[in-house]
């Protein structure tokens, strides 16, 4: 049985990390979260978890909370996420994704604290020649969003190298989906992720929905992505939690994805067919960097962790996804 260990979760009321939020309370671990509230939303975390709004770069804060909430571990979603902003400012992206991440590192060693799971990205990857990305294939980001998760990846390890820490880094795929309960989902004004385009698309949010590429070595021609539910997401950081406080001397690096790609038609297609109406699709040229399809090779994960996805279905992602959008609607009405 895992010692369930006090966990701070940084970013905890963003898109991501409010979902594993959920998971730990909803497994019983003791949640503390500490955001900034730059793009994180205060109601998306429960009124029961301990919450501080603050910096992750505020050593003197984290030194507080990890002695108040007798923290064990460390749960890392904080940062900037948007890759077209990361190219025209990657200043930025150097600084709350590596720099500040730094911090949080050493802040963590600081405090003793053994066990930190990172939110890192298939953009890490860049552009790969294969279609079925693995963990060994090599990382050549494209753009400094992706530079500034490596970077952090690199970081972990070297200081798991020197201090007695372990560490498991988890690369996404193209997250999407809200919690089946309702509870919290995808919030961001003005996100870039399809599926959430796609939905706010088809409550009259948006006018249209912009395909970028129709001319990919698909079998539509649209670009082609693994998309994975962010609760099953939320599940893996759980059970890579459990992982490495059962065996202190071993560190991870894993994907997340399901294995399995779905174009951009596609995924506009069953937008549609949850609402039983046809989104307004604007086709234009590919953007520079978009691999033609990037899916992932999830045999690692499923090897190392009990890991079985509740979720791996396209339709029932965008189901979610559009709940929580018409539930969000709710929620911006009631605050005005």
């Amino acid at each position: 049985m895992t010692d369930k260990v006090p966990v701070l979760v940084t970013g905890g009321a963003g898109y991501i990390g409010s979902h594993a939020v959920l998971a730990l309370k909803d497994a019983g671990w003791p949640v503390a979260v500490i955001d900034n509230l730059v793009t994180g939303f205060r109601w998306a975390v429960p009124d029961d978890v301990p919450f501080y709004q603050g910096d992750i770069e505020d050593g003197a804060l984290l030194a507080r909370i990890f002695a108040e909430q007798g923290i064990g571990a460390v749960m890392h979603f904080a940062g900037s996420v948007v890759v077209p902003e990361s190219v025209s400012d990657p200043l930025k992206y150097y600084h709350n994704n590596t720099a500040k991440t730094r911090s949080l590192i050493a802040s963590a060693v600081a405090a003793g604290v053994p066990h930190f799971i990172f939110s890192s990205t298939a953009a890490t990857y860049g552009t790969p020649a294969v279609e079925t990305v693995r963990e060994d294939t090599p990382q050549v980001p494209i753009n400094p969003y992706g530079m500034s998760k490596l970077m952090s990846e690199y970081m972990l390890r070297d200081t798991a190298a020197a201090h007695p820490l372990n560490f498991c880094a988890l690369r996404y795929f193209n997250v999407a989906g809200a919690d089946p309960r309702g509870r919290t989902g995808q919030s961001t004004a003005g996100a870039t992720h399809l599926i959430k385009v796609a939905v706010e698309a088809a409550l009259g949010r948006r006018e249209q929905v912009a395909v970028f590429g129709t001319d990919f070595d698909t079998p539509d021609g649209t670009g082609v992505r693994d998309y994975i539910h962010v609760s099953d997401l939320a599940a893996a950081h759980v059970m890579a939690l459990e992982a490495l406080i059962a065996d202190p001397a071993r560190s991870l690096t894993m994907n997340c994805g399901y294995g399995r790609g779905y174009s951009v038609l596609e995924v506009l297609d069953a937008v549609d067919r949850a609402t039983n109406l046809a989104i307004k699709r604007e086709f234009g040229p590919r953007r520079p960097g978009d691999p033609a399809s990037l899916i992932s090779d999830n045999a690692l994960i499923r090897a190392t962790l009990p890991w079985v996805p509740r979720y791996a279905d396209l339709d029932l992602i965008v189901t979610h996804a559009l709940q929580w959008e018409r539930k969000l609607g709710e929620i911006r009405g009631e605050s005005g």
